[in-house]
């Protein structure tokens, strides 16, 4: 299943001479911490249900039980679309002791995509909910199993489920099922998880992670940030990607720490379960903090215990910073990929500056350099692709050998695709996506700049630019916007007079203005833009400015 990772025996040794790396796993973590924290509530969420550290031990070794007698054994994989549920952390931790892989998958994945996913995957054991905001995921499963023969059982989150030889619900399986005595030992640089990226080109990829790659990742995150036992956190993005994944799980495992977990994202909750659990920080999309924000005007919470809230995803706004800091918490940002996770990250004892203006320093051990078109390295402060090193990044793409040779170059640094630059403290600045230039008459524009322009304008909530085609240029720039004030006005004159005014260069005016109620993003924050780009082609084609 896991061949050919991309493992540098050179770097292994270095990593393990420096401690980064060892023979110890996520299961021996877990344990340790159940050992250390076990009537401590490790994880609760937004119903009011929890686990201790013991309880999750012990109903996930039912569980473990369950996969072995389904035939999963080590190097195997196990899916899930499971939302931020308690039940998350059960089917994790019982990967972990069978020796399988954990790979949970969006909610709002298509039937098409999971089939997808499923055959790369193998996966003998399916979980899901029955139901969940209206979507009937059994009805869809169904259809799957007659499809894909190998998945040999589909486990139902609920009791919603009705009998039959394909379903059996959690709940059975927690009752009737002894717990798993001998777990199976994997090796630490076998692979723990599979995240298939979040896909803003439309398409996703299985990103392999070892219990190295996981361990180093979160145990350097909490020490950059000085997270430990004592913490709560709120996670209220979604746990098939890294940010709740990695931040959201298996930080407060290794930390001893507890997770509130949110399932479905609104600022009224979100303050409600702060208040409630007394978290200590949080972490999600910068549109989250957002909304925080715009919900902490209308409405009073006790949030005296929040001290920071990270947001990875997309720039931070400085009023946003400066809002925050007057309801009592810092905000900062991360920078990173599901493939190199997180690299960089904004510490709360760093300058308003480099809040804003950064997405942080490079963690201990990760090598962060950034290099131009002929992979030269770059003077300080200069744009160029973004490039990193490091005990945390990924051991290459589920079965897409070809495309992990291209991600990496030979000595072992990850090609990230992002535009940076590097300030002369070592803090990096994100500047655009390589592949997200509109080139104009032959000219470069950067698209995050552009943006970052027109989010100036008070009246704007969100904005994105993306190339319009055009026969004479290439491309036009055209930007979608979301206004603050939905009975507010604005045309493409008044925002090029704001921006004329604000001395902006005329080459980075958009040429088009297309106003919509809500940016199309994708379950870790991102906006899809290659929805937004048919939808603009579209447009022309209708008004005949291009050809069909």
């Amino acid at each position: 299943m896991f061949d050919n990772l991309r493992i540098d025996p050179d770097l292994s040794d270095e990593y393990r001479s420096k401690g980064y790396w060892s023979d110890k796993t996520l299961l021996d973590y877990w344990l340790t911490s159940v050992e250390l924290y076990a009537d401590k509530d490790f994880v609760i969420d937004s119903y009011g249900g929890k686990f201790t550290y013991k309880e999750a031990d012990n109903l996930s070794s039912r569980l473990a039980s369950f996969l072995q007698e389904r035939g999963v054994a080590k190097n195997d994989i196990v899916t899930f679309q499971v939302p931020g549920w308690k039940e998350f952390v059960l089917i994790l931790v019982a990967c972990l002791k069978v020796g399988a892989a954990a790979n949970p998958i969006c909610l709002s994945c298509e039937k098409e995509e999971v089939i997808a996913q499923l055959n790369m995957t193998e996966s003998k054991v399916f979980f899901t909910p029955t139901e969940y905001y209206k979507y009937n995921y059994s009805a869809t499963m169904l259809e799957i199993k007659k499809k894909l023969q190998f998945v040999e059982k589909i486990v139902m989150l609920d009791n919603l489920a009705k009998n039959n030889t394909v379903f059996i619900t959690l709940s059975q399986i927690l009752t009737e099922y002894s717990p798993l005595k001998d777990f199976v030992k994997a090796e630490s640089d076998s692979v723990a998880a599979i995240l298939f990226t979040s896909g803003t080109t439309g398409e996703s990829k299985g990103v392999m992670l070892t219990h190295n790659n996981i361990i180093y990742s979160e145990k350097a995150f909490n020490q950059t940030l000085g997270i430990d036992n004592k913490d709560i956190m709120l996670m209220p993005s979604p746990l098939n990607h890294a940010i709740g994944f990695h931040h959201g799980i298996i930080s407060p495992l290794l930390a001893g720490a507890t997770t509130v977990l949110q399932d479905r994202f609104n600022a009224h909750d979100s303050l409600e379960l702060i208040q409630q659990h007394k978290c200590s920080y949080g972490m999600g999309v910068t549109p989250m903090i957002h909304d925080i924000l715009e919900e902490l005007k209308i409405a009073e919470y006790n949030i005296d215990s929040l001290e920071f809230f990270l947001c990875g995803g997309a720039s931070i706004q400085e009023s946003m910073i400066a809002e925050a800091l007057e309801n009592g918490f810092k905000v900062c940002g991360v920078y990173g990929s599901t493939e190199s996770v997180p690299h960089t990250c904004i510490k709360p004892t760093d300058t308003i500056d480099k809040i804003v203006n950064t997405e942080g320093s490079p963690i201990a051990g990760v090598e962060v350099k950034i290099v131009d078109k002929n992979l030269k390295e770059v003077a300080v402060g200069n744009i160029g692709q973004e490039l990193s090193r490091g005990p945390n990044v990924f051991v290459g793409y589920l079965k897409s050998p070809q495309l992990t040779a291209k991600a990496f170059l030979d000595n072992g640094w990850y090609q990230s695709g992002d535009l940076c630059s590097l300030d002369n403290d070592g803090y990096l600045s994100f500047v655009g996506r390589l592949k997200d230039i509109i080139v104009r008459g032959g000219e470069n524009l950067p698209s995050h700049k552009i943006e970052a322009n027109i989010l100036k304008n008070p009246k704007i909530k969100d904005a994105v630019v993306i190339g319009m085609p055009d026969k004479r240029m290439g491309e036009r720039i055209c930007g979608y916007i979301v206004l603050e004030d939905k009975n507010n006005r604005l045309n493409l004159a008044e925002l090029i007079d704001f921006l004329q005014k604000i001395n902006v260069s005329k080459k980075l005016w958009p040429e088009r203005l297309v106003i919509i109620d809500a940016l199309p993003r994708n379950e870790s924050g991102k906006i899809e833009k290659f929805i937004l780009k048919a939808d603009i082609k579209e447009k022309l084609k209708q008004e005949n400015n291009v050809d069909n």
